[in-house]
């Protein structure tokens, strides 16, 4: 018996001894590859700059399909098809105006912008008393008698001890989500929302909101971090102060759009398919640069680095491009809804949605086996920089796949910048540094290596 046991411990070591330095050559010439030849920024040029804002139902979306689908066709993938979705189709319209009109600091203009999904003010506007809250609670305590025919100010900034950002978001984050319909339900004309941003910034910040059931719909408005400073300390001076705001957005008919997919079929096991993905549709000030193109280029890379080193994959290696993550998640939803519908075995589906900043890890949301199987790479992936595989999570365009019960993860760069730029107009290719990008393209499609030869049973 220990004869036996000895064995068996030995052959295990040995096998493991031998596959190792086949794998460590094999990601190192993915990272060879990449970094001496890659495609990632050259496309995500494209996309950002000849292409441009993708917002859902709009031109820009139906020009990124295009662009998508020609890109896969371009590196000889074995299929590439659209999938048919509809898709909310929310406009903005003329640029919004936002003023604060006092009699003791006079007229200020203020950067201001509509939050996706918005009902609009009109061309007369609405001009009224303002009162600032930081959270629902402290609205509710002020009731219909002090909130009604008011503007609601929305102050709460991100927390900055948090040093994942995504985590000062996440507690900021309702207020631009429900926001309105909070205001609403004690008789305010409008709310106006502290930006999703974790500096002091110009610019403001867009990004979805959605209005309750049966509640009336009210204007939402984003405002400058630095400009919501300037309306919390001038309204601290004069509490009679007014504010002006005006948009002209408006929800059109949903509009018919299209999933982009790829694949390279695998050699053993065509059944088993692994979805590496990004969003496709983006907010409307900006190109839609880090959000999510970077996302976008990252899977299609992953593909491609497998065809240009002529690598076989066992499983089906599949790219989509997601439509509609920003403003209605239609683009997931269609996508599990037709998986489970084909009867398609998903093992595995990892998202990149965070930015292409330098690759630090990535998150799971797995068994305690998957994830075990992923942490035992370890050793493989740290001297490229991937360290973090502690966290829980995967993309939302992904999350329907996962309540089916496929694992999923999602590309975790670093975290420090993202909120700059997110759902701005200053989400451009000018922010997207080419070897980080490279970096992050190349760590995707390692692991999807590793899991494509090992499985993750």
């Amino acid at each position: 018996m220990i004869k036996a046991i000895g064995f068996s411990y030995f052959l295990f070591v040995s096998l493991n001894t031998f596959s190792q330095p086949i794998d460590e050559s094999a990601i190192d010439q993915i990272f060879d590859l990449e970094l001496s030849n890659g495609r990632s920024y050259e496309m995500l040029y494209d996309l950002s700059v000849n292409v441009g804002q993708r917002l859902s139902g709009s031109p820009g979306a139906e020009a990124g399909v295009r662009w998508s689908y020609n890109a896969m066709k371009q590196f000889d993938f074995d299929s590439v098809w659209l999938q048919p979705v509809m898709v909310p189709h929310w406009v903005r319209g003329e640029k919004e105006i936002g003023r604060i009109i006092s009699k003791r600091a006079g007229t200020l203009p203020v950067n201001i912008c509509a939050l996706g999904g918005s009902v609009g003010t009109g061309p007369s506007g609405i001009s009224a008393p303002v009162i600032e809250v930081k959270n629902f609670e402290e609205l509710k305590s002020l009731g219909i008698k002090n909130v009604q025919g008011k503007i609601v100010f929305f102050n709460r900034p991100f927390d900055p001890t948090k040093i994942n950002t995504f985590d000062g978001y996440s507690g900021a984050v309702d207020q631009r989500g429900i926001g309105a319909s909070e205001g609403a339900k004690y008789g305010a004309v409008a709310v106006i929302v502290r930006s999703m941003g974790s500096n002091l910034e110009d610019y403001p910040h867009t990004g979805g909101m959605r209005y309750a059931a049966n509640s009336p719909k009210i204007p939402a408005m984003a405002i400058s971090t630095r400009h919501a400073e300037l309306l919390s300390k001038t309204l601290s001076d004069d509490k009679d102060l007014q504010f002006y705001l005006e948009s002209h957005c408006e929800t059109l008919a949903d509009a018919p759009s299209f999933n982009v997919i790829g694949e390279i079929k695998g050699t053993e096991f065509p059944e088993e398919i692994i979805v590496v993905g990004g969003h496709l549709d983006s907010w409307d000030l900006g190109q839609g640069a880090h959000d999510d193109g970077t996302g976008c280029v990252q899977s299609i890379e992953v593909l491609r680095i497998f065809k240009a080193m002529s690598y076989k994959p066992k499983r089906t290696i599949r790219a989509v491009m997601f439509m509609n993550e920003e403003n209605g998640l239609r683009g997931g939803i269609k996508y599990a809804e037709l998986a489970a519908k084909n009867k398609e075995k998903h093992i595995v589906a990892i998202e990149s949605d965070r930015g292409g900043f330098t690759p630090r890890g990535f998150t799971m949301t797995a068994s305690d086996e998957v994830r075990q199987k992923i942490q035992s790479w370890k050793p493989l992936l740290e001297p490229y920089g991937l360290t973090d595989f502690s966290q829980e999570g995967g993309g939302a365009d992904i999350g329907p796949l996962s309540r089916q019960g496929v694992p999923v993860l999602e590309f975790l760069p670093d975290s420090q910048r993202y909120f700059n730029y997110h759902h701005t107009a200053e989400d451009t290719i000018d922010k997207v540094d080419k070897r980080e990008l490279e970096l992050g393209s190349a760590s995707m499609a390692a692991l999807v290596y590793l899991i494509d030869k090992y499985g993750l049973k």
